[in-house]
């Protein structure tokens, strides 16, 4: 399965995979600029200097790098939405589940609130947070969003700086 992401975040519109579109504006001017490339790389290359790009499926990346040290974040395909552009079956969830289970380091999921989400987590640590999607401009639309993490995030394995995002 190929990598789900957008090769030019400052022009793609709402990480959509299919139909991609420009963003524009009348206040201000495009993000993009020829003028500007050069250091635009420039900062990416900063940016990923000390970073190793794998092309696995998540859970061989899970299985390659979980340690008692690693803090494993996942931010899978939301159940039961559209958009995504790849098969993302309920197979998935489950295999997550297990592995939040089985890991050696901390994992921690971030996931839309449905019923057979928390069906698939039930017995892990599950916090509901409420947020507003904005995608398409407007007001935007209120959702839940569900936190999920495994033991060892609770019994403070890792730094808790990491933990207090949620």
């Amino acid at each position: 399965m190929p990598p789900v992401f957008s090769t030019c975040r400052s022009s793609a519109f709402g990480g959509k995979v299919e139909g991609q579109s420009f963003g524009t504006a009348t206040t201000s001017r495009p993000r993009f600029n020829i003028y500007t490339l050069e250091q635009d790389l420039a900062d990416a290359h900063f940016r990923l200097a000390n970073t190793y790009i794998e092309h696995l499926s998540w859970e061989k990346v899970i299985r390659k790098y979980d340690r008692p040290h690693t803090l494993h974040y996942l931010d899978p395909p939301y159940w039961q939405t559209e958009g995504y552009g790849v098969e993302f079956g309920f197979e998935h969830y489950e295999l997550m589940s297990r592995l939040a289970r089985e890991v050696q380091g901390a994992l921690i999921i971030s996931i839309n609130d449905h019923p057979d989400i928390r069906w698939a987590f039930d017995g892990l640590h599950i916090k509901e947070v409420g947020i507003t999607y904005t995608v398409g401009g407007g007001c935007g639309s209120e959702a839940k969003e569900l936190i999920i993490w495994n033991e060892k995030c609770q019994n403070r394995q890792i730094p808790s700086r990491n933990l207090s995002l949620f």
